[in-house]
């Protein structure tokens, strides 16, 4: 621990040192050429409770450089249709892992524009859409959940994919089309660095855990599409959303003997509306997970179809204050099936999950000292999970951030049951130039 702490307080020293000479930017490449930015930062996770991951007294300690530019060729058929070259990457040294180093590169595009009704971006880039604060409906993108509940920036919590994105305009409606031909997944626990509930194990696990989780192999038939069609109807942005691909999650079991697990396929179709009301801003999203494996739920091995439901509001309230709320439910379908299917021995969650959520914001000293609440809880599943944090914007470029990642249960099975093990306190330093 004493070696974490030292690591922290020298990258601190190292933040102000490299960045001094890169106040206004990095020019390369004479007048025309690309603008770099980015920013380094120190990081640092202290566990609130014993477990059985690699370290009982952190989770999250690491040094991170991002260095980022876009490039716009002033001359060549590039030019002629604004071609823009986007590149983004993360040099990190994870001490976690004992020293790890790597780079994470987080984009690397072309974006296009070769007519007025059509702009085209391929390469790797994050790509999102919905109407939800940390829920996620139709955005059926991979995220990285360990990231998320270690403290990472949000930034990390969305990975990146490698990929087509094309957005037609029209008159009265528009449409984005992505197409995905390397399958990624979200970054789940893994038992290293967080602990979960492992179903060959019977309880939550940690390094004991042996599971594995088989991606899908890079084959012309597992390419993924999603499209998203929407429009305005006054003050309002209304979508319909269409996904072909793969779960995120491994939930299916390709081989129980082997404690392997896999990404069964996927078909989705959904709807969104947002836009003013109640004095504030109103959202809703709907959809229908066809679990194309199992459609008629009777295979316990694989997860079932579901119907999902949002609303949501949120509203400023003045005085820097600001809050929202959220209302999840979903259904699985077919469930009285799933429960003429399941072996002795097997976990079953409820046919109905709810979920709530509440963000509240209030902003200090002339809105650079910025607290937060954001408050995961499920009626349904009896668990929570509390995000709180605290940043402070020391001057222009310097930037620090605490917070916590507190998650409770009263079963082990539920998404933030499993969770109560990996309770974190963390702090960020970062020097943006």
């Amino acid at each position: 621990m004493v070696k974490i702490v030292a690591v922290y307080v020298v990258g601190a020293f190292l933040i102000f040192g490299m960045c001094v000479s890169a106040r206004a930017g990095i020019q390369i490449g004479g007048e025309n050429g690309p603008l770099l930015h980015g920013f380094a930062e120190a990081a640092l996770g202290v566990k609130l409770s014993d477990d059985t991951t690699k370290s009982d007294s952190f989770n999250y300690g690491e040094q991170r450089v991002q260095l980022k530019t876009l490039y716009r060729p002033d001359k060549g058929v590039l030019a002629d249709w604004y071609g823009v070259v986007d590149a983004k990457a993360d040099l990190f040294l994870d001490e976690y892992f004992g020293g790890k180093t790597g780079i994470d590169v987080r984009s690397l595009n072309l974006a296009l524009s070769p007519r007025e009704w059509l702009d085209c971006k391929i390469g790797r880039q994050v790509f999102t859409w919905g109407t939800g604060d940390y829920l996620f409906i139709n955005d059926l993108f991979p995220k990285d959940y360990i990231s998320f509940y270690i403290g990472r920036d949000d930034e990390y919590l969305k990975k990146p994919s490698d990929g087509l994105k094309c957005s037609l305009y029209a008159a009265q409606i528009n449409a984005d089309i992505v197409v995905i031909p390397f399958f990624t997944p979200n970054t789940v626990f893994d038992g290293d660095r967080l602990s979960f509930f492992d179903p060959f194990q019977a309880g939550i696990a940690g390094i004991e855990s042996d599971r594995r989780l088989v991606e899908q192999p890079a084959q012309v038939e597992n390419t993924e599409v999603a499209a998203r069609i929407y429009r305005t109807l006054g003050s309002y942005e209304a979508a319909v959303y269409l996904f072909r691909g793969f779960y995120k999650n491994p939930v299916g079991y390709l081989d129980e003997s082997r404690r392997e697990l896999y990404y069964p396929r996927l078909n989705s179709v959904g709807a969104s509306l947002r836009g003013p009301g109640l004095g504030g801003i109103v959202h809703a999203e709907t959809g229908y997970y066809q679990s194309v494996e199992d459609t008629s739920g009777k295979n316990r091995l694989i997860q079932n179809s579901q119907l999902k439901a949002m609303a949501g509001y949120s509203k400023d309230l003045g005085n820097d204050w600001s809050a929202g709320g959220q209302y999840l439910i979903e259904q699985t379908l077919d469930y009285g099936r799933l429960q003429d299917a399941l072996a002795p021995g097997d976990y079953v969650w409820d046919e109905v999950r709810h979920l709530c959520t509440l963000r509240l914001t209030k902003l200090f000293k002339q809105q650079t000292v910025r607290a937060t609440l954001f408050l995961f809880y499920s009626p349904s599943d009896r668990d929570t999970y509390w995000r709180p944090s605290l940043s402070y914007d020391i001057s222009d470029s310097l930037h620090w951030t605490s917070g916590a990642n507190l998650a409770w249960g009263e079963e082990a099975t539920t998404e933030f049951g499993q969770a109560q093990r990996n309770k974190n306190i963390y702090t960020r330093l970062r020097y943006s130039f």
